[in-house]
């Protein structure tokens, strides 16, 4: 995928988020985030959205602390919509070779936000549709794939991970509806270290579609339709430790 696919799916995951909030309500709890109702849903990513931006837009090039302040609930649900569409063309207007500070590793600054925002709110825009209570749009299989890439090689090989073993052991997480879809982790009591499509035995292995990967390993969705073969305790201990 490339950087104009990443905002085209930044700018309908965005939409679709927005719309669910709205028809839920700001007082519906979001299932997936226990402590949080839609309200705090949409203040949050309505924050990061105004954080990213401003990267982008700005030029910034080291990090800065998000502002939280958000309006009241009569205006929130606007303020976010506006956040969200001047994200969206901020990145759309952005030069290829625009530099800002980014945090994992990408082709270039644009690419990374790019990417960083649209599955940002792709797995908001789930959260807003279970507080609906509706059924959830679907994910595209390429797109959820990056995801676990994005997951894997990205956010738990940094030293913030807590996903450790005292002993080495290997967890290879197979997309099998995906060519390259195959990384294996090798856990310790170190950070992770991800190689993608290499051969060879791991002591779990966890497999089934994309999407279906893309939400249990993002904690959005049952592990129950995937397949397990091997030691299902390092499966177990991504459940308890993983979260980002």
């Amino acid at each position: 995928m490339d950087t104009d696919d990443f905002i085209t799916t930044l700018r309908r995951e965005g939409r679709l988020l927005a719309d669910a909030a709205q028809r839920s309500g700001l007082d519906a709890p979001v299932p997936s985030c226990p402590q949080w109702q839609v309200r705090d849903l949409l203040r949050h990513v309505g924050a990061v959205h105004r954080w990213a931006a401003a990267f982008v837009a700005e030029r910034r090039t080291a990090p800065v602390e998000w502002d939280e302040s958000a309006p009241g609930d009569a205006a929130l649900l606007d303020w976010y919509r506006a956040l969200h569409s001047g994200l969206a063309d901020t990145l759309a207007g952005a030069p290829a070779d625009t530099d800002c500070w980014t945090f994992l590793p990408a082709p270039s600054p644009l690419a990374f936000w790019a990417r960083r925002q649209a599955h940002e709110t792709t797995i908001h825009r789930i959260d807003a549709q279970s507080a609906l209570g509706a059924e959830r749009d679907p994910v595209d299989t390429a797109f959820a794939s990056d995801g676990l890439d994005e997951l894997l090689t990205g956010f738990h090989v940094r030293k913030r991970s807590r996903v450790r073993t005292n002993r080495p052991r290997s967890l290879r997480v197979l997309a099998a509806d995906h060519p390259g879809g195959d990384w294996l982790v090798h856990l310790s009591a170190e950070p992770p270290v991800v190689e993608r499509a290499v051969p060879g035995a791991a002591d779990c292995t966890l497999s089934g579609p994309a999407t279906a990967l893309y939400l249990a390993l993002w904690n959005r969705g049952p592990y129950d339709g995937l397949s397990v073969e091997g030691d299902g305790a390092l499966v177990e201990l991504w459940q308890r430790t993983s979260a980002v």
